[in-house]
């Protein structure tokens, strides 16, 4: 099989082989810019695009991907040589594999190269939605006070420097400001984070920098631009250079970074944009009043199952997601977690049947196909652990529930800090309050107690006195019995007691 590297100028190649876009692309103009061309947004948000604008009557809505950080430069390489197209891989359960060439992203640019370009770009007038996946720790607040965290240096120095911003505030204050000053229309800003309340959050973070930054624009903004909350969910794992070679091998197209997912995927959207949107429900999604139970179910099951999963398989040793759920004691422990302690916080889910869901979730972490790398999950699990599973176990002591399951995951977590697995083998921990949060591992030791000092993760939970006691007997059953008999001792105790 001859290969032929993916643009615009060899796609008809592919056309017997894979889906491609059947849309005229250079018809397709610029009414999204999206921050954070990840694998997530090319695997979500960039598909549901994509088969909205096989619709030729839609020509509205393609994208454009900014590449904020220098270390995304490399995305932004692949998506320029690429004319902004990529294979998109879905990993079936059965191995099987379902290949299609997106184009919704029809430019790209990379914001540390020329910022006013990006700038200008986000206040053009056909632009209508700038919308972000920045990660967790991108919103740049403070988890104890939940307030916009000011001494950031990048913030500083966006302060210092509004015309060459680093963050996204930064970039968003400046295109809003230009946007005014020209009189050009209002804009929704979008978040498609794992966030709750991510709209909710985004306006807040927004409207906090603009305040200090541009107050001059502060009012314009609260009357001129929107932010819905929103519920993304699509297993996303790294792509392996074994996924580039064998969609080389299998169809003759040589693509840099495809993304490879899994089948499943769900979008649900708070129906509050001020400039227009794509009609997305055509696709699928789905639009609703309150996304909040919806977004609320997705964290503190899905990416609590996978923060559980993460931690608890990186002790015993395993690599991939897949691993962790094939102990039989780990899903077991993930299934009395999601049935005894996050069922009884979740509210009335309309169009969700909720056993089928978390039955459905096991299934999802165990493909073997996926190969979800541990290590991706475990990242920044200071940024993750206050939104997945500390409300969780806020709620539950409010209402007087079981916590035995999250105070259990928190010593684990501990122990993880540590650095080391129950081998002895180092872990590849990656995570911006590493340092500190191995100062406090150490301490745990002696102390565990200790580790919950880290206020900007645990806030007021140290002065709980159910929640210390609970994660204290966890943290020194896992020290006296080691990690797997402690979780199958724990997993015996709650069943026993239902």
């Amino acid at each position: 099989m001859k290969n032929f590297k993916l643009n615009n100028q060899n796609i008809s190649q592919f056309s017997e082989i894979v889906s491609i876009p059947k849309y005229d692309r250079s018809k397709v103009k610029t009414g999204i810019v999206h921050v954070g061309v990840g694998g997530f947004h090319r695997a979500h948000q960039a598909l549901y695009t994509d088969q909205l604008l096989h619709d030729n009557s839609v020509t509205d809505w393609g994208i454009c991907g900014v590449a904020l950080l220098d270390f995304d430069q490399k995305i932004y390489n692949t998506l320029k040589d690429q004319d902004g197209l990529y294979t998109l891989i879905l990993k079936e359960l059965d191995g099987s594999l379902t290949r299609r060439v997106i184009g919704s992203i029809v430019e790209y640019l990379y914001a540390p190269e020329n910022p006013m370009v990006v700038i200008e770009k986000m206040a053009h007038p056909d632009v209508k939605i700038i919308s972000l996946t920045i990660t967790e720790g991108g919103y740049n607040y403070n988890e104890s006070t939940g307030e916009f965290e000011f001494k950031n240096p990048n913030i500083i120095h966006d302060l210092d420097n509004p015309k060459a911003p680093k963050t996204i505030f930064g970039f968003l204050t400046q295109a809003l400001k230009l946007r005014k000053e020209t009189d050009r229309s209002g804009v929704t800003i979008q978040s498609c984070d794992n966030i709750q309340g991510n709209g909710h959050i985004t306006k807040k973070m927004v409207l906090s920098y603009i305040e200090v930054a541009a107050p001059e624009i502060l009012t314009w903004v609260k009357n001129n631009v929107s932010f819905p909350n929103s519920m993304v969910d699509r297993i996303t794992p790294v792509t392996s250079p074994l996924d580039i070679s064998k969609l080389k091998e299998d169809t003759g197209i040589e693509d840099e970074w495809p993304v490879v997912c899994e089948p499943f995927k769900q979008w649900v959207i708070e129906d509050n944009f001020i400039a227009g949107r794509p009609q997305w429900e055509n696709v699928e999604a789905q639009f609703v009043k309150n996304v909040e139970p919806y977004e609320k179910m997705k964290l503190s099951l899905l990416n609590a199952g996978h923060s559980i999963l993460g931690i608890l398989g990186a002790l015993m040793g395993y690599t991939t997601i897949d691993e962790s759920v094939s102990n039989a004691s780990i899903s077991n422990f993930l299934r009395i977690y999601m049935g005894n302690e996050v069922t009884p916080t979740l509210d009335n889910l309309n169009g969700i049947n909720l056993k089928n869901y978390k039955h459905s979730l096991v299934q999802r972490f165990g493909n073997e196909y996926i190969k979800d790398q541990i290590d991706r999950i475990c990242s920044q699990s200071s940024a993750k652990i206050p939104i997945f599973i500390i409300p969780t176990i806020k709620s539950q002591l409010k209402y007087k529930g079981s916590i035995k399951h999250a105070a259990f995951l928190i010593a684990a977590w501990a122990k993880y800090s540590l650095g080391k697995n129950q081998y002895g083998k180092e872990l590849n921990i990656i995570d911006v309050m590493k340092e500190s949060l191995n100062e406090k591992a150490i301490l745990a030791k002696e102390k565990p107690e200790e580790f919950l000092e880290l206020e900007t993760i645990f806030s007021n939970l140290k002065n709980d006195p159910i929640f210390v006691s609970t994660y204290t007997n966890a943290y020194k059953n896992i020290s006296a019995y080691g990690i797997q008999k402690s979780i199958i001792d724990i997993n015996s105790t709650i069943l026993n007691e239902i």
